[in-house]
């Protein structure tokens, strides 16, 4: 038998559970008819039989982008039609001073060209194969007939040396995506065919513009000091994390003048990691997904934008701190150049006459890390052959400790051409230094002696 209470909480259990079902039944059936969740008529573009439109033109239709460090690729128009002509080769490309490797790319470049158009050009890209392997090329994220994907085997035949191949398609979409070998891409990729390919929107509204808009891809390498070629087997120990192929300081400025609305475009197509990428000096909003706009209600501000491997993010702010900004991933070990990672932890050592006992049988030996890497980068000391570890650059007060994935954005108050302005000269009063004694004392900071000593 039931008690009073029992009763009581057994109906109302079962009353919640049918006004559950209600609700789910309900949503069941709003989401079937779309209105709830707003289920899109196509997830895969408009009607791939929708009529091309006329080539969209730079400075009439849309802003071209800016790939710092790299380049755009350039095209024809034919009949119509913007015509595009992608080469994979072999290339020595240069990520900082000091390094150089043989690698894969594209019509000359490492990373390959960034690709540019506008939504509803019909586009030919033909890909011809000067490597001593077969090949393909992905259109990542991009709308297409599955013929023209890219996958080799899958897709196409692979393009064999020697041959040119044809991609054809009309663009039913605009923002931020990407291109890449899809051909034993662990090996292809690894060595560098990898591009972006931005798409603008036909007929944009005036919140689109923008006064400087960045690309980036972001990609991560693994050269051992000394080698002449990235080693595309590697799966976890990468030692070169780059930006449009430079580590930093081989990474250009992005320059802005005061006041510029700014839009930076990453890319991730590195092999195993995602990068976390942090802008001092400003908060942004994420405003796109290779998976395209994010409607505004649903933008976030940040001052660091996850970028997942294989994904795009799009994120704009407005330039408004004068200053030299620094930009990089926030995984300490991807800002840093060819550092090894089998190394013993030296930090609190005591060396102690360590040194003098060792030199006898080892001229020149010398005890490093047991106050950290800090200093190194500024010695100077011979390295093997074609590598950079702990390389940074001299900045205008000590030197800058950081290589890998790293930049600066310079906005300046005003600004004659695109060129890098040199380092910011800071207003009176507004850069930390040493504390005056009189300031220290006027504050009631008191600071033991022997702790003030070198």
């Amino acid at each position: 038998m039931y008690t009073r209470r029992q009763l009581i909480t057994t109906g109302s259990a079962a009353a919640g559970a049918a006004a559950l079902i209600s609700k789910v039944s309900s949503a069941g059936a709003a989401q079937a008819s779309g209105a709830v969740r707003g289920w899109e008529q196509s997830y895969s573009g408009a009607s791939s039989s929708s009529p091309a439109l006329a080539p969209g033109q730079p400075g009439r239709d849309y802003q071209p982008t800016i790939t710092p460090g790299g380049a755009t690729l350039p095209w024809r128009v034919v009949d119509g039609v913007k015509v595009y002509h992608l080469v994979a080769e072999e290339l020595m490309h240069e990520f900082a001073p000091g390094l150089k490797a043989k690698c894969w790319g594209y019509s000359g470049h490492v990373h390959g060209p960034t690709i540019e158009a506008v939504e509803g050009d019909h586009v030919r890209i033909y890909v011809t194969n000067k490597l001593p392997a077969s090949t393909s090329v992905h259109w990542h994220g991009v709308y297409l007939p599955n013929g023209m994907d890219g996958v080799g085997g899958l897709n196409q035949k692979a393009i064999q040396p020697g041959e040119t191949f044809l991609y054809e398609f009309t663009l039913r979409q605009h923002g931020t995506l990407m291109y890449h070998a899809h051909h034993d891409e662990m090996t292809q990729m690894a060595l560098g065919m990898l591009g972006m390919f931005v798409i603008h929107p036909r007929n944009p509204s005036p919140a689109y513009r923008v006064d400087r808009d960045f690309v980036i891809l972001l990609s991560e390498w693994s050269i051992k000091p000394g080698t002449a070629r990235p080693d595309p087997n590697e799966m976890m120990e990468f030692n070169t994390l780059t930006m449009n192929a430079k580590v930093f300081p081989g990474t250009p400025a992005l320059v802005c003048k005061k006041g510029d609305r700014v839009r930076l475009r990453f890319g991730n197509l590195s092999a195993m990691d995602h990068h976390p990428i942090h802008l001092h000096g400003h908060y942004f909003k994420v405003v796109a997904t290779d998976g395209g706009p994010i409607p505004l209600a649903g933008q976030w501000p940040e001052t660091t934008v996850l970028v997942p491997t294989g994904s795009t993010r799009d994120v704009e702010f407005i330039a408004d701190a004068p200053g030299d900004w620094a930009m990089h991933c926030h995984m300490t070990h991807h800002v840093m150049n060819q550092m090894g990672h089998n190394l013993p932890n030296m930090i609190g050592v005591a060396r102690g006459n360590l040194d003098q006992r060792i030199r006898p049988l080892l001229p020149g030996y010398m005890t490093m890390g047991e106050t950290g890497m800090g200093d190194m980068g500024a010695m100077s000391m011979p390295v093997p052959e074609n590598s950079v570890p702990m390389l940074g650059a001299e900045g205008p007060f000590d030197y800058i400790t950081m290589g890998g994935m790293f930049t600066i954005v310079k906005v300046r108050d005003e600004l004659t051409g695109t060129d890098d302005p040199g380092w910011y000269k800071h207003p009176p009063g507004t850069v930390a230094d040493k504390a005056p004694p009189e300031s220290m004392k006027r504050d009631g900071i008191h600071v033991a002696e022997e702790l003030t000593k070198p």
